[in-house]
């Protein structure tokens, strides 16, 4: 019932999943993540315990393959789930049970992995693959939305379109970026306008979020202010409307 992207962006080490069913709040139950530990795909006939645990078991060292024999293991229902990951080495594994729903299957590259289940064929994850490997020149955020519109091209959920979501994670376990759309009738587009929204704004008051190695984050946030205040300018000028659906905002008293 489901198809998603799982991927390592080699040469920032930021992950990334995006999902996209013909099931309600996809994004709440199929990605599991963490900055410089690994991702995980949970989906089919779904065991959160895949991601939970399995995200611990990254934590503590272990090897995508190592994680998906242990959690599927241990679980008898295993046979109608299915799973895919990859390590903080870049190493992806998958797992799809013979008991889910027809077309159903996974396909790994390094850095990448994709699966799906309840398809309209194989031609979705080939598609979505092939889409994600050709467009390297592409942040992963980019990458990952076209590869996901390349698998709705070729048929995605044969059920239909509800909801997708997409999360990347840089160095922090919390995300840099997490959308979702949980009931809508094209939802892969709607991801689209909210990463046009994010652009306006969001994703650069990220860039002053406290992290790690930096746990005051950025003090001065004029560098920001005036690169949004720039933006902003450049869009009134050209004509474009804000993709927002944000009421406009009220001027200060």
């Amino acid at each position: 019932m489901t198809y998603s992207i799982v991927a390592r962006d080699a040469k920032t080490g930021e992950f990334g999943i995006a999902v996209a069913s013909r099931f309600f709040a996809v994004g709440a139950i199929v990605p599991h993540m963490a900055g410089g530990i690994g991702a995980i795909a949970t989906q089919a006939f779904i065991s959160p315990l895949y991601g939970t645990d399995g995200l611990q078991m990254l934590k503590a060292g272990k090897s995508a393959e190592e994680v998906l024999e242990a959690v599927i293991g241990r679980d008898e229902g295993r046979h109608a789930r299915q799973l895919h990951l990859i390590d903080a080495q870049g190493r992806s594994a998958a797992f799809t049970g013979e008991k889910c729903i027809d077309w159903a299957g996974h396909l790994i590259e390094e850095n990448v992995s994709v699966a799906g289940n309840m398809l309209a064929g194989p031609g979705v994850i080939a598609e979505t693959m092939e889409s994600y490997l050709k467009n390297a020149d592409l942040p992963l955020v980019e990458r990952l939305l076209t590869a996901m519109e390349a698998g709705e091209k070729a048929g995605g959920d044969k059920r239909g379109k509800q909801s997708a979501a997409l999360r990347i994670v840089r160095t922090e376990a919390f995300p840099w970026l997490d959308i979702r759309t949980d009931d809508h009738a094209d939802p892969l587009a709607e991801l689209r306008r909210l990463h046009d929204v994010a652009r306006e704004r969001f994703l650069h008051v990220a860039e002053t979020l406290p992290t790690t190695e930096n746990v005051s984050g950025m003090l001065d946030r004029s560098v920001i202010d005036r690169r949004i205040a720039e933006l902003e300018a450049e869009r009134l000028a050209s004509g474009r409307p804000s993709a927002s659906f944000a009421t406009p905002p009220v001027p200060a008293p």
